[in-house]
This record gives C-alpha cells, sequence and structure tokens, in this order.
C-alpha cells in the first residue's frame, strides 16, 4: 500500500501538472500566441528567422498602433524583432510630433539652401 508521502507527491504533481495547462491554454488565447500560430516566425522587416531558443526576441506590433483592435485573422498585426519594433514606434512618435508642430502653427523644418538660385543669371552670360 502507498504512503502517504507517495500520495501527498503524486497529489503535488498532478496540482502542478494541471495549473501548467491552465497557463499554456491561457497563453494560446492571447493575441501574441495567435501571431505566431498565423504567420511564418520571420521578422516582417529585416527578415531574421526565429527559433524556439529565440522566439523571445519576436514581437507582435498592431499595424494601426491600436492595441484594442486584436482581430483574431491577425489582419492587424505583424511579427517584428525587437529592433524593428521599437524603430517601427520611434518613427511613428516621430511623425506624430511633426505632426502636432504643423497644426499648431509652428512650420515643418525645410532646407532654406538654394544651390541653384544664381544659375540663370549665369547661363545668361
Amino acid at each position: 500500500m502507498p504512503s502517504k508521502k507517495t500520495l501527498s507527491c503524486d497529489n503535488k504533481l498532478d496540482k502542478i501538472v494541471a495549473k501548467a495547462r491552465r497557463n499554456r491554454e491561457q497563453r494560446e488565447t492571447t493575441y501574441r500566441e495567435l501571431a505566431l500560430k498565423i504567420y511564418p516566425w520571420i521578422c516582417g522587416r529585416c527578415a531574421r528567422e526565429f527559433t524556439r531558443e529565440n522566439i523571445q526576441s519576436l514581437t507582435v506590433h498592431h499595424r494601426d498602433h491600436n492595441h484594442s483592435n486584436n482581430p483574431t485573422d491577425g489582419s492587424n498585426w505583424e511579427l517584428l524583432c525587437i529592433y524593428c519594433h521599437e524603430n517601427e514606434h520611434a518613427r511613428h512618435l516621430e511623425n506624430a510630433k511633426n505632426d502636432n508642430l504643423a497644426t499648431e502653427g509652428e512650420p515643418k523644418s525645410q532646407a532654406h539652401h538654394r544651390p541653384f538660385a544664381k544659375l540663370k543669371s549665369l547661363l545668361k552670360k
């Protein structure tokens, strides 16, 4: 007959396995897990390939920058490595900043140098 210690260990192991399964099921319902199932594990910008060993460096980017827009078909997602994802968000913030400056009446920065300004007068000679 098994001892109480063996039954206790088996019960603990069953609880751990059950918890791990629940966690896995919960993870598979997140948009990241859905995107990893839909798309190949390749960065959409730099084409770096990912494996199970480095998959944590592959992120899901929302194309419309709305993190609440998560259609299950993945139409608003693309997989990007952490470097390309950071670059994409930095560009988005910079564009938003420039748009705000333009709407507040301040002109966007423009080039003031005119290399061919005197060309017409030089060609007349």
